[in-house]
């Protein structure tokens, strides 16, 4: 059975706990809020460079097989798994292999853009958003 004490630490801890959930959701909403500030300058840019958006295709993860989307934009990446569309949202392509994306396409949903490309993956390779998208910019593809 638990004591006074013992229930003031476990609401102390859960106060603790949401403070902590609640400051990370804010550091979120602002990164994703600087991110998106960045790539409406990186397509104003693309735009007034005349750096044509192409047709945007996912690749199948750790397979050679793209599918076609209704996406128009700029690829990030060497890889082309990482997007901007026309209307500045970012995309990470990369979909599951199905045999019926490879008749009708495939459906990629927007996602808030962090500020570090790679963050906390496993590779270790990382790069900051603006860096990725001024090489974007200097290619000229």
């Amino acid at each position: 059975m638990g004591t006074d004490a013992d229930a003031g630490w476990f609401a102390q801890r859960r106060r603790a706990i949401e403070a902590h959930a609640s400051a990370q959701e804010t550091r979120r909403a602002r990164e994703a809020e600087q991110a998106a500030e960045l790539i409406a300058a990186f397509v104003k840019d693309a735009v007034e460079r005349g750096l044509a958006p192409t047709a945007l295709t996912a690749p199948v993860h750790r397979g050679r097989v793209r599918y076609r989307t209704t996406l128009r934009g700029w690829y990030l990446d060497r890889d082309r798994e990482l997007a901007v569309d026309t209307d500045g949202r970012f995309y990470v392509l990369a979909v599951a292999n199905s045999v019926r994306a490879r008749l009708t396409g495939v459906d990629v949903e927007p996602r808030p853009a962090p500020l570090v490309v790679g963050e906390g993956g496993r590779d270790g390779e990382s790069i900051p958003l603006r860096t990725l998208l001024q090489r974007r910019l200097d290619a000229k593809e």
